[in-house]
C-alpha cells in the first residue's frame, strides 16, 4: 500500500533531510512539504494525507498543538530535538517519535510501524455475524449495533456514524459505497452525503428528512424517486 504523507519542519535543512528519507522508502508517497503548521493546515484544508511527519518545536503553532487541533488527524510521527516531548507525543497517539538527529535506519523503522498501523485500516471495519459491525476509530475498534445507527454522514474520505444516545459521532475511514454494501434493508441513501435509518425518521418536510429537532437532512435530486417510492409503501390516506 502507498501511504500519502506530509512533511513539516521549520528548519530548511531538517525538512530537506526528512524529505530525502521519505523518498527512500518505496511505500511512502510525499504529497507536500511545509515549513510551518500554519502552511500545513492550509494544505490539509484542500487535500488529505494518511500520515504526517511533524516537527514539534515550531514558531506560531507547535506541532503537538497543530495535531491536537485537527478534527480528524492523520497518523503522526513526531520529529524533534527535545526528548521531553516524547511522553506527550504518545498521549496523542503518535505512531512513533524520532529524536533528532536520526538516521535512515531509525526512520525506516518508524515508517514500518506506520505501515503496520495502516494495514487493514483503509477498509475501516471488521464485520461480524448478526446485527453488529465493528468500526475502526481513533486507533480503537468499536462495536456498533446496526439498529442503533441513526444516520451516516460522508466527510471527505471519512464517515461520521451517528448513534442513538451518543452526542458525538464515530468517525471512521470508510467509503459510502462500502457502508451501503454492509447495511441491511431499512437503510437508504437520500443524498450523496447521507444514509439514513428509515426507522429513525420523525418527519419529511418538502426536500428534507427530519431526524430530530436539530437534524434536518437534504434529499438529493437523484435519490428523490426511490425515497418517494419508499414513502408510498408506508403512506396511509389519500
Amino acid at each position: 500500500m502507498n501511504i500519502r504523507c506530509l512533511a513539516i519542519d521549520d528548519e530548511p535543512l531538517a525538512l530537506q533531510q526528512l524529505v530525502a528519507y521519505i523518498k527512500k522508502v518505496p511505500f511512502l508517497e510525499l504529497q507536500a512539504q511545509c515549513q510551518s503548521a500554519v502552511e500545513a493546515r492550509a494544505f490539509l484544508e484542500k487535500d488529505t494525507v494518511d500520515a504526517i511527519f511533524c516537527d514539534i518545536n515550531m514558531p506560531d503553532l507547535n506541532g503537538m498543538d497543530f495535531i491536537k487541533s485537527l478534527a480528524v488527524p492523520p497518523l503522526v510521527i513526531f520529529t524533534t530535538a527535545y526528548s521531553e516531548y516524547a511522553v506527550e507525543g504518545f498521549r496523542v497517539n503518535a505512531v512513533d517519535y524520532l529524536l533528532k538527529p536520526f538516521g535512515l535506519q531509525e526512520f525506516q523503522r518508524a515508517a514500518n510501524r506506520l505501515r503496520e498501523r495502516l494495514e487493514g485500516q483503509k477498509e475501516g471495519k471488521e464485520v461480524t455475524e448478526g446485527s453488529d459491525i465493528f468500526l475502526k476509530t481513533d486507533y480503537r475498534i468499536v462495536k456498533v449495533s446496526i439498529p442503533d445507527i441513526r444516520y451516516i454522514e460522508a466527510m471527505s474520505e471519512y464517515l461520521k456514524v451517528w448513534i442513538e444516545g451518543m452526542p458525538k459521532p464515530i468517525i471512521t475511514l470508510l467509503s459510502m459505497k462500502k457502508m451501503e454494501e454492509r447495511l441491511p434493508d431499512g437503510f437508504m441513501r437520500i443524498h450523496r452525503s447521507y444514509i439514513i435509518n428509515l426507522s429513525k425518521i420523525q418527519e419529511v418536510n418538502k426536500n428534507r428528512v427530519i431526524m430530530d429537532a436539530q437534524t434536518y437532512l437534504p434529499i438529493g435530486d437523484m435519490y428523490k424517486e426511490a425515497f418517494q417510492a419508499y414513502l408510498e409503501t408506508k403512506f396511509l390516506g389519500k
